[in-house]
């Protein structure tokens, strides 16, 4: 059990120490949001830096505003493209800005800068089809009054926005009940497949030509301008001034047209975020880069060890702490239903939650996610190990107790023995939940099968899906075959024979 235990600790240091080795050379690190447009920002900030000498990493296709708020605020990320109009009635809503000119000295406050405005307005719509609004005369935000049984659909952030569902059903008095929550890019597939009716669309989005949508005027100038920018933070002008200097050029560089232009390459001529950003740079910059993509089987093999990473260290450390736990409330009756309620209350907590939940004291990347799926794992292996010692016969107990052997030697010698089988299925079932479960850590930062998941999802692409659902669902094979096999090592032979009934 000792050597177990030491074997573990060595995997999270290696692991640990690989960690830091990759990050350690990394000089700015940018973010950006699960949208295109956002995600080509982001990668043309983090082209700029990489061409100026200044080594970057871009987490792209992080969960939401706050996320990458919070992260630019706490240092976790360096840089990121946000909207005027998110920035004044979003993030600084309390503090009642009345107009553009005051975000720089509120922004101050955070040692956070902006660039300026990049060129385009990408503003709130509210969209329908042009079948539908032609059939119910509809061609402003208010004549969705006379139709109460239209069907919404808005982007779960849009929902909860200070800026977003709730001010605008207020402005305009809509009576609207049945409005769903959905993922942006999904909202699109929804209303051409006629399931929803009215949605939340971005000024500058590609598909509402594609789809041929058409966005509802906002007579009562309910949404705001939103102008893009990058915000980046104080101690950047220092450390990679020259980066700074770029980004304050590209200030108006971008129109409107020009950016629904961009998207369009990405999600209708399937073009990559990179090939995209490289061409935008050498068109308008004059910086060459290569635009050449990662290729199938490296995009594999940095996902797998990523993926790979998170499950290892946090199924270590589940097994670690929760077989003592299993053994301690198997061993102890009024310990039982506080250590079995609590890592029961752990597993009804939705998965997303729990990692978002690690964010303020973890920040974003792999560390909150391994948290998160160490603290998801528990339940099976406490359960199976309590379970496998708690139901041992009595006349072993008894037999082993008459012997006089000692406690210790009672639990390393016959209890875990004896009990193995049942938690080695504990551990088998949380190692599988558990690579599942780590697909969503791509929303936080954390790399994995979900990165490529997230971006088939966002750009309606099966082959990316795939990409991300084959490996993740071969992997899960693989540790059910890997623990298995250990049976014949873990599990003493007697408890492997299977009995035959000759009736």
């Amino acid at each position: 059990m000792t050597r177990i235990i030491t074997g573990f600790i060595f995997l999270i240091v290696t692991a640990r120490i690989t960690l830091l080795a990759e990050t350690s050379s990394v000089s700015v690190v940018v973010g950006s949001k699960k949208f295109t447009e956002n995600i080509i920002l982001g990668e043309i900030a983090a082209d700029i830096s990489t061409y100026l000498g200044y080594p970057s990493v871009h987490r792209k296709q992080l969960g939401g505003t706050r996320i990458l708020w919070n992260a630019l605020v706490t240092g976790e990320i360096d840089i990121y493209p946000e909207y005027t109009g998110t920035l004044r009635k979003e993030i600084l809503s309390t503090l009642a800005l009345k107009d553009d000119s005051q975000l720089d000295s509120a922004l101050m406050k955070f040692h956070i800068k902006k660039s300026p405005a990049l060129g385009f307005n990408n503003t709130y719509v509210i969209g329908v089809t042009r079948k539908l609004a032609a059939e119910l005369n509809l061609t402003k935000i208010s004549d969705l009054k006379q139709y109460p049984d239209l069907v919404f659909g808005f982007t779960n952030e849009f929902l909860d926005r200070a800026d977003g569902w709730l001010g605008m059903r207020e402005r305009y008095q809509l009576p609207q009940q049945n409005v769903r929550g959905l993922d942006h890019d999904l909202a699109y597939r929804g209303i051409a497949s006629g399931s929803i009716q009215v949605i939340d669309m971005y000024s500058t989005d590609p598909e509402i030509k594609y789809y041929n949508l058409f966005a509802l005027d906002d007579e009562l100038d309910y949404f705001t301008k939103y102008e893009a920018v990058y915000l980046y933070r104080e101690d950047i002008e220092k450390t990679a001034p020259l980066l700074v200097a770029d980004l304050v050029k590209l200030g108006g560089k971008i129109s409107e047209q020009m950016m629904i232009d961009l998207n369009a390459e990405i999600k209708l001529e399937h073009r990559s975020e990179k090939e995209v950003s490289a061409r935008f740079l050498r068109d308008r910059l004059s910086i060459n880069i290569p635009s050449g993509d990662i290729g199938l089987w490296q995009r594999l093999w940095d996902n797998t060890k990523d993926h790979c990473l998170l499950v290892l260290i946090s199924l270590t450390l589940a097994i670690i702490v929760a077989i003592p736990l299993g053994i301690l409330a198997a061993k102890l009756e009024f310990m039982a239903k506080i250590i079995l309620g609590f890592v029961g209350i752990i597993q009804t907590i939705p998965s997303l939650a729990l990692l978002v939940f690690m964010i303020p004291l973890l920040g974003i990347g792999g560390p909150p996610a391994i948290v998160a799926l160490f603290l998801y794992s528990l339940l099976p292996i406490v359960r199976n190990t309590y379970t496998g010692i708690h139901d041992l016969p009595d006349p072993i107990r008894l037999s082993a107790m008459a012997l006089g052997l000692p406690y210790t030697v009672r639990l390393r010698l016959i209890e875990l023995p004896l009990a193995s089988r049942s938690i080695l299925a504990g551990v088998k079932t949380s190692a599988v939940i558990n690579v599942g479960t780590a697909t969503l850590g791509a929303l936080i930062g954390a790399g994995g099968y979900g990165q490529p998941i997230l971006t088939g999802i966002r750009l309606d692409n099966i082959g990316l899906i795939l990409e991300g659902a084959i490996p993740a669902a071969l992997l899960a094979l693989f540790v059910q075959w890997l623990f298995d096999l250990s049976e014949k090592f873990l599990v003493p032979k007697g408890l492997r024979v299977k009995v035959v009934d000759r009736k």
